[in-house]
């Protein structure tokens, strides 16, 4: 009987990783969806370089909200519930913005964002949790394989947007059928995902809000702790604007058609994704430290090939390296912050409050600077960035009284 019972928990917690793992590719494949499209979206709505700015902005501000209201949200509706909610939410923000676009309703579009950026928020935030409470149920790590499911989800998202784009699919068609898509991932894994969290986590003493909320706030007066933020926010600024704004410059600055844009975003997302799956043995030799020096460093090579290059197999080297620049920053950052110091939790969210403020307000802040004084020109910013996190790499370092 004994034997039974754990051959039945792990085929649960194999079914369980594998949802998990599911959401993170469905997350990857909406957050994809509108980058792609943006030459499309923009000449069918007829709007400039500022007004996309401001809707990516509507999508920051419901990011935001998302992490703010995630925890609510799970003791609330619990870990089955939450997630499901999450990807629901996803889904109907899809459905809203295939109607918006064909009927060049701006407001309607900007309210689409808003809740796809709520939704997608508060995802995160219940996914990652999930993996972690995972970890600890399997006794082995599982994080590397969510963030690299993340990377999927986004080369598979881009794409459908190159076939979609080369073979002239409407944007408002393909929005619509990925809605679709993640209605049916959230129907067929939610019964996977246990309803209250993982059994790991029973019968442990919590902490009262107040204390958690001060063991957060003392996280941002660790000046390490706040190196670590500096290199992720640099990174991270760097994949969301590639998310946002690298088919644009392609097909704006670059002259190229909307399909090959979008085929240019997709060899980004592949590379970011290979860079992940593969990185981890150069991890394990350089450390993090020069893995994050090795890394930005191309990164930098990368935005100097995309913004001066004067011929597109120049261009695509330069997105190759750009996605290489921003592969690694996250996932070790947050490894980092964990062994910055005592109270790993609450340094986790601290890690992730300033990588998730950076991959959500970072685009927006682009795209009035590109107004301002171009597309092109305004990723040099992110170039400025890089060499920041390049300086600040040697706060990822391990602490010396552990590995």
């Amino acid at each position: 009987m004994a034997e039974a019972t754990v051959a039945i928990d792990t085929a649960a917690l194999v079914r369980w990783r594998r949802a998990i793992m599911a959401a993170f590719v469905l997350a990857g494949v909406t957050v994809a969806a509108l980058g792609p499209r943006l030459p499309a979206v923009k000449a069918e709505l007829g709007i400039g370089t500022a007004t996309i700015g401001l809707l990516v902005a509507g999508a920051t501000v419901g990011g935001i909200a998302g992490l703010l209201i995630s925890t609510p949200v799970l003791r609330r509706f619990g870990s089955r519930g939450g997630v499901t909610l999450s990807l629901l939410a996803v889904a109907a923000a899809m459905a809203a913005m295939g109607v918006a676009v064909p009927l060049r309703c701006v407001p309607l579009l900007s309210a689409a964002l808003v809740v796809s950026g709520l939704g997608i928020g508060t995802l995160d935030v219940l996914v990652n949790a999930q993996g972690s409470a995972i970890e600890r149920a399997a006794g082995r790590s599982f994080m590397p394989r969510l963030h690299g499911s993340w990377s999927v989800g986004i080369t598979l998202g881009s794409g459908i947007s190159a076939a979609c784009a080369a073979l002239g699919v409407t944007p408002a068609v393909q929005f619509m059928g990925e809605a679709a898509l993640v209605v049916a991932g959230a129907v067929v894994g939610a019964p996977a995902i246990p309803i209250g969290g993982s059994p790991a986590t029973a019968g442990r003493p919590s902490q009262t809000r107040s204390a958690k909320l001060c063991a957060w706030l003392r996280g941002w007066t660790d000046r390490r702790l706040l190196l670590i933020g500096v290199v992720m926010f640099g990174v991270d600024l760097g994949e969301g604007s590639a998310n946002n704004w690298l088919t644009l410059a392609v097909k704006d600055d670059h002259g190229q058609t909307a399909a090959v844009a979008a085929l240019f975003f997709s060899a980004f997302a592949i590379g970011e994704a290979l860079a992940r799956i593969f990185g981890g043995p150069v991890v394990d030799r350089l450390g993090r430290c020069n893995t994050i020096r090795c890394t930005t460093a191309l990164g930098v090579v990368g935005l100097l090939l995309f913004i001066l290059g004067d011929n597109r197999w120049t261009v695509l080297a330069g997105v190759v390296f750009w996605a290489v620049g921003v592969s690694m920053g996250f996932p070790l950052g947050m490894s980092a912050a964990a062994e910055s110091g005592p109270g790993p939790a609450e340094r986790v969210r601290v890690a992730a409050s300033v990588g998730y403020f950076a991959s959500l307000a970072g685009p927006p802040a682009i795209g009035v600077l590109a107004d301002a004084v171009g597309l092109l020109h305004a990723l040099w910013l992110i170039v400025a960035l890089f060499a920041v996190a390049f300086t600040a790499a040697g706060s990822l370092g391990r602490r010396p009284s552990g590995r």
